[in-house]
Formats: C-alpha cells, structure tokens, sequence
C-alpha cells in the first residue's frame, strides 16, 4: 500500500515538474514570438547604404571555381561571404541571413563546386576581430545554408574537403581569442559535417591555424597548431603548444615534426606544399618578439630547413603570415605580409612584390589553373587583380565592406556630411547624399587624413572644421576649405611621462562651445582654440597597469616568446567622454581597465567611480560608452565590455544621480551580443538608440525593452552611431559593411500601436531638378560594375503605419480554415456565391492622398497594403491628366513637377472600391533646394509653364489619336462602301476626300513619313518640333526663355488649327454611315 502510494506521488510530483517544465518552453516561445513580430513591424523602415568601395576592405579568403573562372567566392573578414559569376563585374552578398558576419575562410568542394563550405570568424590574432559560431555549408551555391556545428569554435581558419569522400571533411579551428576552452585544434568529420571529433590540439589553449593535405594521397596532412592569448593589454602570439604535426591516416592520429624546426616557442605558422613536388612543404613560423623564418622539408615534412629568416611584420605575424606556392612555377612562394614577399628560388631569398598602386596588409591569394600571369589577391583595401605577373594591379571597386571605427556627421547645407574613421583604409568623408540621379559614388568620397582612421568629431555651426586622428591619438584639424591638415595632438611637459593613448583616441566637441574640445590619452585634455594649445586637466585617471605584467595563459609569462604589442592599443588609457549638455563642467570619462570617473567642476576634483558597487558588472570592464542625458543633468548611461576577457554578454547600465548608483538596462538584449555606442534621441528623452555586435536597437522606454530595426541591414557589428539633428537621420557605422542611415526616424517618437493606422509628419521636401552629372540612366553608361549607393528617393517620403493587413475576402477565408485546421477542426467547400464574390473582389488596398493648401487634390499614390511600419514616396508630381485608353490604363503616369508650397497628406484605405481615410491630415513644404539664379522665373511661373506643357501634350496625343481613329473609320466606311448594293460615286470620292484630309493633317502634325525613313528633315517645321523646343524647359527650375515660350505659342496655333480642321472631318464622316444604310452597306461599329 505503502509502495502505491509512494508511486502517486513519485507521478504527480512527475507530472507537475513536466506541466511546469512545458509552461515555461510555452511562455519562451511566445516571448520570442512576441519579440519577432515586433522586430517584423519595425521592417519597413529601411536602411540605406551609402558605401563606400573606394577603399573597400579586409578580404580573409578568396575561392576560385573550378570549373568556371568567372566565378568567385570571396570571404571578408567582417563583411560575410560575396559571389560574383562575372569576374567582378557584379557582387551578391550571399551569406547576410546567418548569425555571423566575419568569416575567415570558404572552401568548395572540387566534385561538386555548388557545395561550399565556410567558416566562421576570422583567422587573425587582432585586436578587433569578430567572433564566429562555427562552421555553415551550402548545397546550392550559396542560395541556403545549414549550420554544420562547431558553435564554440569562434575563429575556423581551414576546411577541406576529402577529394575521395565527400562525407569526410576535416577543419582547423584556432579557438577563441581572449580566453581558453572552446572547441579548438584539428576536427574531423565522417558524416559530412552532421558530427564532429576533435583529433588535434587540447581544450585550453592550443587550436590550430593551418591544414593542407597531399594532393596525391588524402590520408597524408600536416596541421600547424597555434597557442595564443589576447588580452585587453597586450598579446602573446606562441607558445609551447604551437607545433607542425603530419597525420599518415588521414587526421585520425598525428606525430609531431621537430628535425630542423625551432626548439622555442613558436607563434603563427602558414603551411603550403609544392604543387609540382609535393614532397617538398613550406612553413612560415613566427619566433620571439615579431622574428622568424621560412623552413622547407623536401621529404614529406621529415626534416626540415631554415631557408632564410623572412616573416611577416606590419601589424605583426599574427595578421598574416599564410605561405602560397604557385601553381605555374617552381619554387615561387608568396608570404603574405603587410608588404607582400616573394620568393623565386624556394624562400632562400624573398623580394617585396610591386605594390606601388595597391592596397597594402595582404591576407589571401588565388591563382588560374590555366594563366600564368594571372593572380588575385585580396587585403586590407579589397581585391586586386594583375594580368602581367604582379607589374600592374587592377582595383576591384565595387565591394562594400569598409570597417568603420567611429564616425561624425556635420551641419553642412543643403546635404550633410558623414565622416568615419576606418580600419586601415584613412579617415574618410562623404555626403549624405547627392544632387544628382546616380547617387552617392566612389568618387564622392575624400579621404581626410591618412593612416587607420579613428574617432571624427566635427564642429556645429562651421562644418569646414573636422578633427581627424590615426591611431594612438595622433589628433589632426582638417580645413574642409584648404583641405590641408595640422597636427594637434597634446604633449607632456618636459619632466612628464610618455602619453598613453588608446588605439582609438576619445574626442568630445564640447556642447557649450564649440572651439572647446576634449581630448584622451591617461589623462584628459582640453582646448578653447580647436587644439592649437592644450590644458591637461587631470591626473592619470586610468589604474596605471603594466601591460608586461599582466597574466596570459593565466601566468605571467617570461621574455622570450612571442610577444607583439607593437600594432595594438596601449593599456590603462581613457576611452571614453562625455560632458553633460545641461551642466557645463559636469564630466564623465571611461577606461579599457575598468575606472570610470566624474568631475563637475571641469577637471578640478574628480570622483572615482567604483565597478564593485555596480551590480552584475564585471570589475574590469573596458567602457566602450558614456553619454550625458540630454535633459537631465543628473542622468547618465554607459555601456561596457567584457568581450576581451570571453565574456560577450551585453552590459549597459543608467545612473539617475551622476553615478553614484547605477541601473542596468539591457533587459530583453540578447546574450552573446557585445555592446558599442548608445545615442539618446535630441527631442525625446525615452528615445534611444544602440548599436551591438549584431545589429542596431532601439528603446523608446528608457532601456525597458529593445526592438531590433533589421530594415534592409545585413548582421553586422554597428561599431558608432550619430545622429543628425536638423534632418532626423540615424547613421550607423559598421565594422565591415560600410555607413547606413536611416533617413528620417522621428516616427519612432510618438507612435501608437493600437490605432488602426497611423500617417506620420514627414520632413519637407527639396525642390529642384536632379543633376545628370554623367548621363541620363543612374549607372550612365559605365558599365555594370560601376558603383553607386543610393539618394533617398527624390521628393518627399512618408512614413505610416498599419494595425494589420487590410485582407481580402479570399485571405480572410484562408486565414479562419487555418485556424480550423490547427484546431484539428473539419473544413468544408465554400458556397458557389462565396468564391465569385472571391473572385471578382477589387483587392484591398492602401493610398496616400495629397492636397494642395488649397484642398485640392494634387495626386493619389498607391502604397503597401503591409502590417507594420512602412513608407512611400511622393516624387511632387501631379495626377496625370492623360487621356485613359485600353494602351495606358495600367501605366504608371503623371504630370508635372508643382510648385514650392504648403501641402497636406492624408492616407486612405481602398475597400470594395470605396477610398476610406484611416488617417490624420500632415503638413509639409516643398521648399527649393537652391536660390534662382538670375533672371531666371519664379517658380510659379514656371510650374505654370510646366503645367501648360503637359495640358498641350496630352491634347496633342489626344488629336493624334483621333486622327487614327477617323483614319480607321475611313477605311471602314471604303470597306462598307465596297460591300453595298448600289454605286454612289459621289459619296466614294467624297470618302477618299476625307482619308486625303486625314493623312494631311496627320503630316502636318507629326511630320513627312518618307523624309524620316531616311533621317531627312521636313521642309516646315511640324507641331512636335516646336513642341520639343519649348519643352526644352522642363529640365531647369530656370524658367522658360523667350525663345521657349515663342516655341509654344507655336506649337500651340498649329495644335489648334488641326484641331478646328479635325473636328470638321469628324462632322463629315459621322454623317457618311447613315448614307451607307441606306445604299445597303454593312453596318460599322466604332
């Protein structure tokens, strides 16, 4: 009895634990549901990319199918995977769906080239790199793509696939960067990838950074190993796991090689084999402190040789260092190196390849199996191709993945410019936009200042003043009006201590004057004369910690080994500042060592604040962020990362007493997701915005909860965010994808989610006419592979949003019988009557309306019938007054430009036929975009003009088209004529009279059709050539000229006397039918 019991208990306990376990599996499925379709409902707000391609960016691997040369898949190192089938000339971007963007390596499969293989996170040692999540494949080219495993991974630098077998693929896997543990070193798959077994390396800290296999027998490899630790303070690129190792069994089991190679600790190695002997592999090794050398094995990797003491240098071994044999000429190698060495006599010697009109940084090469001359290689600026054996390069410019550090947006009229620091490829600038129907291109962008660019600032009111600074604080002013730049970067008095300044330099335009500026090394400086004398107002702010003394592998570490700091940050440097724009004085600054600190007396007395005192925040956290509430003095946000210690999660935090308590904020944000920049909104103080590792959110309850703005943006590290005031635009600088910008967010202020539907007041308009710098179509002519980003669409763009979709009776039905169905419910035909109705139903529909301030109304665009936030644009044209025929009845037409005025906007749904407004009425202007030059009309006099053209135009064409139609009927009352029982020669001659009249008036209104089959002109000009002529007009704001309006008048006589002339042949022919009745002609329908 005692047992049963026992048991019930044991079941309901069981059976509660399982209620309670599908309650919560239930609660987080809806959660995630809920925070979808919100995320959904923000997707109509699309970002727009503006580039750039001029410089391009880091590329970590380049494939070449083979079987098609033309086409490429190339790997950026924070950009995704790219496709292009026509060498270059055109690009997708094939992998922007998937939870990573930097990748560090592709393989294709020989057998089969439309599978292909990547791996995820990049396979450099440096300080910015992204993280990946393992390793995707593509069974169709790239089109879909499954995760193959190896989440924990973070930096995959290899995969082959077994040429044999296509179920065994083998990857290296470097491991993570900043801390130990994860799924490093060699793994094999043997059922394609479904399953993975680690053979190779350990679960600490040595993964494996290279793998190649002997073209002749699969079960030959060798396996570079790598042990490395990276840390907020430095780097140490080698350790005692570091090693060459060969596997006779096909990576089941591996013997380390040691005859020949180094007894030390040795860092990054790059591995190859000889194409024409594979006997003989090539290993480049790094050695203590950024040394060296090249090693051969001529037997199969069983002893080896020091060729010479090349290794590559720049930005340190650990970015480079991959060896490339060719596959046309013996003993040629390629060590890929900031400056590209090459060997010709099996790296005894190595020389530097001519890089003279070419990107730097190297990272990848790739060869043509059948052109000896030909090779790709890809870097730090893009790709670069030569056809003559490296002699001259030819620049890919058509890829945008620049990697932008920080950026800054100015004041300059009419179009604001953006400015954005990058990795390796300057200080760069552009507008936000151009006058022009091409858009934004290449050569729209200037470089500011040279060097890897780091945080712009620019200075309200005088946009020809930008600051500009490449790394480690080298602080210049750039004049927008001389282009020239000078030095202004702060000095320590003699007796001080060296500057330590971050690798990206804080800069602060004070908000209470703009000649006043801050600036960052340990400690904090300022200018009241834009830099050209400097005040430290503070101590050493930072903990004051050295580097060298720090832990890697968890231990302090000795001399020699593979130390590099020489292309990384200092440590224990300021970060971040931000000065309260309510209270002058009031300042906040951050550190990469965990310190953040406030005065309010401008550098007089500082307070320390502590991190032990900030709840679940780590005690060393580097801040990335600190902003002073716009609207409350004693309100301040920081957001940190921890990321450079393994630990990604997001941390962002609000103090409501100038730091003295601190709030977090990050709630629903995602874990894994490193936080970058937070902007607060400059009119509504709950708007904020903040861009992540993956991404930009935005919250409009002070952090309470995020939404994810995912409108036309790829998953990318938005590394800065600015927002430009007078314009309402969100810009975002990206780590890898160049700069986006959300044109006109103000939506987003005031918003309510339960209306029906909702029209927001839109920012006014530019009139004027789009510029045709290189001709008429967008692209003018240069050729597919020519770039060009694009305006916002020309004219005025709403924003509106709908509750739901407005659903036909069709959908409607569908949308009940799935329900029915889900329910486990019977479904049942519809009624006859039910599915005409469906099928005859005008489908639903959404309509903007727009009216002069007369209430007149100018034009009705139709919009997305969508759930959610959407847009539509307005191009400040009128309705079309073209006459409707069966020709154009489905043709999108309208009239003419209107006027600079005051217009309203209401939005309307199409229900059953019936136009029902849904929303408010908004106000706008449609202002000119420049001043009218001189003499020229004003701009109603010219709109009128504009309006009186196409009033003639559609008369004309409406005369042209009665013509054809009086010609038709002529040659149907000849027809009837023919067919009927009498002969009256009378009435036939007075037909052919009329069919005469008609061609004549047709001549004189288009032309002689014989003298234009030859390109001859008519004697007398037509109708349509003075037409043409005073149409001249439509293409400048300027006005018609005298000779333009005298065109008109010309046009518009001629017009008129055809017209009297044809009204009188339709009198004549409309009285010939009743005639023919009654000769017993057949009757003619029209």
């Amino acid at each position: 009895m005692k047992k049963m019991k026992f048991k019930k208990i044991i079941c309901i306990k069981l059976l509660s634990i399982f209620i309670i376990i599908n309650t919560i599996y239930a609660q987080e499925e809806k959660k995630q549901q809920s925070n979808s379709d919100n995320n959904n409902i923000f997707s109509g707000l699309n970002f727009r990319s503006i580039g750039p391609a001029l410089m391009s960016g880091r590329i970590s691997d380049i494939v070449i199918h083979p079987e098609n040369e033309n086409i490429w898949y190339v790997t950026a190192g924070s950009g995704g995977v790219w496709k292009t089938e026509n060498s270059g000339t055109t690009w997708n971007s094939i992998f922007d769906n998937q939870k990573s963007y930097s990748i560090g390596c592709i393989s294709v499969n020989k057998n089969n080239p439309d599978e292909i293989w990547v791996g995820t996170g990049e396979n450099v040692g440096g300080r910015h790199v992204g993280y990946g999540d393992g390793i995707y494949k593509s069974n169709d080219g790239g089109s879909t793509w499954k995760h193959m495993g190896l989440k924990k991974s973070e930096h995959i630098s290899k995969i082959i696939i077994n040429p044999s077998n296509k179920n065994i693929i083998w990857a290296a896997s470097q491991g993570p960067l900043w801390s130990k543990g994860g799924e490093r070193g060699i793994y094999k798959s043997y059922d394609g990838g479904l399953t993975w077994k680690q053979t190779l390396g350990d679960k600490e800290w040595t993964g494996a950074t290279d793998l190649i296999i002997d073209p002749r027998n699969p079960k030959i490899m060798y396996a570079a190993t790598w042990q490395r630790h990276r840390t907020v303070a430095g780097y140490l690129g080698g350790g005692p796991g570091t090693a060459i190792y060969k596997s006779k069994d096909g990576g089941e089991s591996w013997e380390k090689l040691k005859n020949g190679l180094p007894s030390s600790n040795m860092g990054k190695i790059g591995l190859c084999y000889s194409p024409q002997n594979p006997d003989i592999i090539y290993a480049a090794i790094e050695l203590d402190r950024r040394t060296g050398g090249v090693y051969k094995s001529i037997n199969n990797g069983e002893s080896w040789k020091k060729m010479s003491d090349a290794v590559a240098g720049g930005t340190g071994p650990h970015y480079y260092q991959e060896i490339f044999a060719s596959p046309h000429n013996f003993e040629e190698i390629y060590l890929v190196d900031n400056y590209m060495q090459v060997s010709y006599d099996g790296g005894k010697t190595f020389v530097r390849m001519n890089e003279a009109e070419k990107h730097v940084d190297n990272h990848a090469i790739a060869f043509k199996k059948n052109d000896p001359n030909y090779i790709l290689v890809g870097c730090d600026g893009g790709l670069y191709e030569s056809f003559d054996n490296t002699k001259n390069w030819k620049f890919i410019d058509n890829l945008p993945i620049t990697q932008f550090y920080k950026i800054a947006v100015d004041d300059a009229e009419p179009f604001y410019n953006i400015y954005g620091g990058t990795q390796d490829n300057n200080t760069q600038g552009a507008p936000s936009r151009t006058d022009n129907v091409h858009g934004i291109r290449n050569s729209d962008w200037f470089v500011v200042l040279g060097g890897d660019g780091h945080q712009p600032a620019t200075e309200p009111g005088n946009p020809n003043i930008v600051y500009a600074q490449w790394q480690r604080g080298n602080l210049n002013r750039h004049d927008r009006n001389t282009g020239e730049n000078i030095s202004i970067k702060p000095q320590p008095n003699l007796g001080e201590k060296t500057e330590r300044f971050n690798w990206d330099a804080p800069i602060l335009v004070s908000p209470h004057n703009a000649k006043r500026i801050y600036f960052a090394s340990q400690r904090l400086w300022r200018s009241e004369d834009r830099g050209d004398s400097w005040k430290a107002i503070s101590s050493d702010l930072t903990k004051n910690i050295s580097r060298t003394k720090t832990s890697f592998f968890e231990k302090k570490q000795k001399w020699d080994n593979a130390w590099d700091l020489y292309a990384m940050s200092n440590y224990s440097t300021i970060t971040s500042i931000s000065e309260s724009p309510i209270k002058e004085d009031l300042i906040y600054i951050g550190t990469d060592d965990g310190i953040m600190q406030v005065t309010e007396d401008g550098g007089e007395n500082w307070r320390k604040i502590s991190f032990y005192k900030i709840p679940g925040l780590p005690k060393n956290a580097f801040v990335n962020d600190i902003k002073a509430d716009l609207f409350n003095e004693n309100i301040v946000y920081a957001v940190f990362d921890n990321h450079k210690y393994g630990d990604f999660k997001p941390y962002i935090y609000v103090s409501n007493d100038k730091g003295k308590n601190w709030k977090s904020i990050s709630n629903n944000l995602p874990d894994n997701t490193i936080l970058w920049r937070v902007v607060q909104d400059h009119k509504k103080s709950n708007l904020m915005f903040l861009g992540t590792e993956f991404g930009v959110y935005f919250t409009n309850n002070s952090g309470k909860k995020w939404q994810k703005l995912k409108g036309n943006m790829p998953n990318i590290s938005v590394r800065d965010i600015a927002i430009q005031k007078r314009e309402n635009d969100l810009v975002l600088g990206t780590f890898g994808r160049g700069i986006y910008i959300l044109d006109d967010y103000s939506a987003l202020r005031e918003y309510n989610l339960e209306k029906e539907a909702e029209l927001f007041k839109p920012r006014d308009g530019y009139w004027y006419i789009q510029k045709r710098i290189l001709g008429y179509n967008k692209k003018a002519s240069q050729g597919d592979n020519f770039y060009v980003a694009d305006n916002p669409p020309f004219g005025v763009e709403f924003t509106y949003y709908l509750n739901e979709k407005y659903l036909s009776k069709k959908e409607l039905r569908l949308k009940k019988e799935e329900k029915i169905e889900k329910a486990k419910g019977e479904l049942e035909i519809p009624d006859w009557d039910i599915l005409e109705e469906e099928d005859t139903e005008i489908e639903p529909s959404v309509w903007l309306f727009i009216y002069s301030d007369k209430n007149k109304i100018i034009r009705k665009i139709k919009a997305s019938n969508k759930k959610g936030f959407n847009r539509i644009n307005w191009d400040l044209y009128s309705e079309s007054s073209n006459t409707i025929t069966e020709k154009n009845l489905n043709k999108d037409e309208k009239g003419y430009m209107v006027n600079p005025s005051n217009y309203n906007a209401k939005l309307f749904k199409k229900i059953h036929g019936n136009y029902i407004p849904i929303s408010e009425i908004v106000s706008f202007n449609v202002i000119p975009l420049r001043e009218k030059s001189k003499n020229s009309s004003s701009s109603k006099i010219v709109t009128k003009y504009w309006e009186d053209i196409h009033d003639l135009r559609t008369r004309a064409n409406d005369l042209y088209n009665n013509i054809n139609e009086m010609k038709n009927k002529t040659d149907m009352l000849l027809k009837s004529y023919e067919r009927s029982n009498v002969l009256n020669e009378e009435l036939n001659l007075s037909i052919l009279n009329l069919r005469t009249k008609l061609l004549q008036l047709e001549q004189k209104l288009n032309g002689s059709k014989k003298r234009s089959e030859i390109g001859e002109q008519d004697e007398y000009p037509n109708f349509w050539s003075y037409f043409w002529a005073a149409n001249g007009a439509r293409s400048s704001t300027y006005g018609p000229t005298k000779t333009h309006e005298k065109s008109f008048i010309n046009a518009n006589k001629i017009y008129k006397e055809l017209f009297i002339e044809s009204q009188k042949i339709v009198e004549e022919i409309n009285r010939i039918p009743q005639l023919l009745d009654k000769m017993g002609g057949p009757k003619i329908i029209d």
